[in-house]
């Protein structure tokens, strides 16, 4: 009987550090899971940002003036363009 006794305190013993265990691991990971959260909001508004400054920077009127203001460039006169047709090449 004693022999019992020792082997159940020896196995709630077991159990108890297995309990404390398992709750310390639980708390980390919840702890390192606020941590990813907070970095993917902050990631997610540095997206928004980029997507704004990306569609700032290709705007058609921006991209047309600085073609026009820094790189000299100018609207052909209609007598020197050539309109080709796309589907052209694909019939063959």
């Amino acid at each position: 009987m004693v022999r019992l006794n020792v082997i159940l305190i020896v196995l709630v013993l077991a159990s108890a550090l297995a309990l404390v265990s398992a709750q310390h691991q639980s708390r980390k990971l919840f702890i390192e899971l606020e941590r990813l959260q907070t970095r993917e909001r902050a990631l997610e508004v540095e997206w928004g940002q980029l997507q704004l400054e990306q569609s700032t920077w290709a705007a058609h009127s921006r991209v047309e003036k600085v073609a026009r203001e820094r790189l000299h460039l100018v609207t052909p006169d209609p007598r020197h363009v050539l309109v080709l047709d796309g589907d052209a090449g694909a019939a063959r």
